[in-house]
């Protein structure tokens, strides 16, 4: 019996996303800038030199084990080379449905690069990236694992060293589909691709940011909580949101404040969740036995 190795699934936030047009194949052209946080999924490994079939243990609620990315990442890797190998996979689930974290793409993309690793299949990365590429367009920033400045429908990478802050991330207990958000009419489609510097000096916004507030209330009374601790920023199409700081003192102290603006504001407890995160150029995933 093989032994059992985890992995981790890094989150990653959207420190900016612009929809720059609409493409003839009916999807749309983003520019985003990716970086990670130290807040993940992780996926352990257990029977991967045997052969066998693919067996996710920790099926996730109300997803067929079929339709589940994780599952269909390893089958896909399993059928491009042809391996006899399978595994038994256990997900620990930590990162929230719907968040705008990239969870799901993230759990995809370290089953591809760690069974690419244990079954010893020698896909390269750029391999690696198109197989995660058709089954989304998030999956290939978490194989490169670099932050990235993204263009395309998000799998045009450039490499982007930028600051690490410290962030104050808030959950709120709403699930939001991103295909609602591209559906709205009033989503702004045409906006202006930006270099890194104007990010930098504050040149840049989420399109996604007016048609979440006005469809999600939630989302909007956390908008406005958040206004008293910084500058609140929508992650993807949400429903997560961020505000960054300096050091981590300046974050937790933002942290504290947060049960007393709740109160203030009328909002339950259950209905937001917090933690401080830190921002990450490389991802966790790289850092140990995996080498990219």
């Amino acid at each position: 019996m093989s032994s059992i190795k985890t992995f981790p699934a890094p989150a990653k936030l959207n420190l900016f996303l612009h929809i720059t047009g609409r493409r003839p194949d009916g999807y749309h052209n983003l520019q985003t800038l990716f970086q990670f946080i130290d807040y993940y999924d992780s996926l352990s490994f257990e029977n991967y030199s045997n052969v066998g079939a693919i067996n996710l243990i920790a099926d996730l609620p109300g997803v067929a084990s079929e339709n589940n990315l994780i599952v269909r990442a390893a089958d896909l890797l399993k059928q491009t080379t042809r391996t006899a190998l399978g595994a038994d996979i256990t997900l620990i689930k930590r990162l929230p449905l719907g968040g705008g974290l990239g969870g799901g793409s993230s759990d995809a993309a370290t089953t591809l690069v760690a069974l690419n690793h244990l079954w010893g299949t020698g896909l390269s990365s750029t391999e690696l990236e198109q197989l995660g590429l058709t089954l989304g367009a998030d999956i290939p920033v978490f194989i490169r694992g670099t932050a990235a400045l993204a263009e395309g429908v998000g799998e045009v990478l450039h490499p982007a060293t930028i600051p690490t802050p410290w962030y104050l991330l808030i959950t709120p207990k709403c699930h939001i589909e991103t295909a609602a958000l591209f559906a709205d009419k009033q989503l702004t489609r045409n906006s202006k691709p930006i270099k890194i510097r104007a990010f930098l000096e504050g040149a840049s916004h989420n399109d996604f940011e007016p048609v979440a507030r006005r469809q999600f209330p939630l989302v909007d009374k956390a908008f406005k909580l958040l206004g008293d601790l910084g500058n609140p920023k929508l992650t993807g199409t949400g429903a997560c949101i961020f505000c960054s700081y300096t050091d981590p003192d300046e974050a937790e102290h933002a942290l504290s404040r947060l049960p007393t603006l709740m109160t203030q504001s009328g909002l339950k407890p259950d209905e937001l969740s917090a933690r401080v995160v830190k921002g990450l150029n490389q991802s966790p995933l790289f850092s140990g036995e995996i080498q990219n």
